[in-house]
């Protein structure tokens, strides 16, 4: 058997051994474990008129398939993070795959809607599991800023393509053989990932904090996490401005500001305060809420327009959604890493923001008769500046964590995306959802209803990006630049950004 490496956590080099592995590998078995966790959010999304039919659901019960497994995953991905500082971040992982691969069996085999829904709840909890500690790690094995860069293009390419797969996938499989199969499907890729990465991941030392979790934060942020996922999700439901959603923030914000008062007096913080000094990594949280939030809201709306509104199918749906996930991979895994060694994270960020932000102004204008290769095309292609986006917002976001706050810090970074993913959708189908009322009763086409509907929510869209690029500008500070030598001579490459308070 040929002798590889031995890599230690922190990725650097020891002694020869016949029984290890390479970082790629570990690399890729990270990166599989979260593009199950990510087509989950979105594969049912086509198949829920099959679920529905199948199973019985209400159409007020409906979305819930979608609302509960985002709650669950919003609400854990903290504790989780933590947690996996704490006893290992390879048991996390490997504990949350294992979670999400039995939830996944019980998902494909409901026979009723409650049997769905909390099998979904447990396969959030899975997800958050293996997702939360995932970057951290990736970010502990490759310490070095180029290689760090490619590893973590990688993985931001499974994050933000992994989403519009889902959209695929879940059409084929609905149509090719029954909705089942979205869930089940993720069976021999859970049981493959799991005995693979038992093996591969090498095992972590927790960094002094073993045994020293802190109950009553956790207790408090989960709490306060679901409910404001939860007064998220129903502000579909109730409407913005009814007492019942205000109740069920302000609720979430009480229990959220218990957490921090909590965190700046325990011994052993859940998540140190000193984390939001960083101005990069607390704008780089900020922007990704917003950013996010549009680019969630849009998938699941465009989806809707070209289901209701130009007559698609599930799975010509699916199909029409992947030159997304060719253009965010090309991007993310051919270009990114290098163009954020050589300008820095901060400048890539603001120009893919300004590329996201004119496919969704461009979006604002389809018309009822809308052509795909017109209407819809160019705005998919543009979307690949999602390439540019998220892994420079993962670089940012990681720049200034400590080696025993990896997990959690990893943990915030997924717990924001869920934030935005449950905002953007709420808002945006609640505002194209009352246009849309509005024209009907005016006498409008249901066509055109839809149609105008959509229009407003691709234009709050594209303010939500448009003010991304802004706070770019205005929160986070360029990187410094740090000279190594390789082979006898001079190679530049991106530093983090100096600690600095807010």
């Amino acid at each position: 058997m040929a002798q590889l490496e031995t890599l230690d956590p922190t990725g650097r080099t020891g002694a020869k051994t016949p029984r290890t592995y390479p970082r790629s590998l570990a690399l890729a078995l990270l990166c599989v474990g979260m593009l199950m966790v990510i087509l989950d959010g979105t594969i049912v999304t086509v198949a829920l008129p099959a679920i529905g039919d199948d199973l019985g659901f209400s159409p007020a019960n409906l979305a819930w398939v979608m609302n509960i497994y985002m709650i669950a995953f919003g609400g854990l991905l903290l504790l989780a993070g933590r947690l996996g500082d704490i006893f290992g971040r390879k048991r996390m992982f490997l504990a949350g795959i294992a979670v999400f691969t039995v939830a996944s069996l019980l998902c494909g085999i409901a026979t009723s809607p409650e049997m769905l829904l909390i099998a979904r709840f447990i396969q959030g909890a899975g997800g958050a599991m293996a997702s939360a500690v995932s970057l951290g790690m990736i970010v502990t094995l490759y310490p070095e800023p180029s290689e760090q860069g490619r590893a973590i293009g990688a993985f931001s390419f499974i994050g933000a393509a992994g989403a519009s797969l889902g959209l695929v996938l879940g059409g084929v499989l609905t149509e090719a053989a029954n909705w089942h199969w979205i869930f089940l499907v993720n069976l021999p890729i859970g049981a493959v990932t799991l005995l693979l990465a038992a093996r591969v991941l090498a095992a972590d030392t927790p960094a002094g904090t073993r045994g020293k979790a802190d109950v009553v934060g956790a207790t408090l942020v989960t709490a306060g996490l679901m409910l404001l996922v939860y007064a998220v999700v129903k502000a579909e439901a109730y409407g913005w401005g009814a007492a019942e959603t205000w109740a069920l923030l302000a609720g979430a914000l009480v229990l959220l500001a218990a957490f921090a008062v909590r965190q700046a007096k325990a011994a052993t913080p859940l998540l140190p305060l000193r984390t939001f000094r960083s101005r990069n990594v607390t704008g780089a949280n900020v922007i990704q809420i917003l950013t996010i939030a549009a680019m969630f809201g849009f998938q699941v709306l465009v989806v809707l327009y070209m289901q209701h509104v130009l007559g698609y199918g599930a799975a010509k749906t699916g199909w029409a959604m992947l030159p997304t996930a060719v253009a965010i991979g090309a991007v993310s895994l051919g270009v990114s890493a290098r163009l954020i060694g050589r300008f820095g994270a901060r400048n890539v960020l603001l120009v893919g923001l300004v590329v996201l932000t004119a496919g969704m102004l461009y979006l604002t204008r389809v018309p009822v008769d809308g052509s795909y290769a017109v209407d819809l095309l160019p705005v998919f292609a543009l979307l690949g500046g999602g390439g540019l986006v998220l892994p420079a917002l993962a670089t940012l976001a990681m720049s200034d964590a400590r080696p025993e706050d990896a997990g959690v810090v990893s943990g915030l970074f997924n717990t924001t995306q869920q934030i935005g993913a449950a905002l953007g959708v709420a808002l945006l189908n609640t505002l194209s959802t009352s246009r849309t009322e509005d024209l009907l009763a005016e006498g409008r086409s249901p066509a055109v209803a839809l149609t105008e509907g959509y229009h407003v929510a691709f234009t709050v869209g594209t303010v939500l990006l448009a003010a991304s690029a802004v706070l770019t500008l205005v929160l986070l500070r360029p990187s410094r630049a740090k000279t190594r030598t390789v082979n006898g001579s001079s190679a530049t490459e991106e530093a983090p950004a100096p600690l600095a308070r807010i």
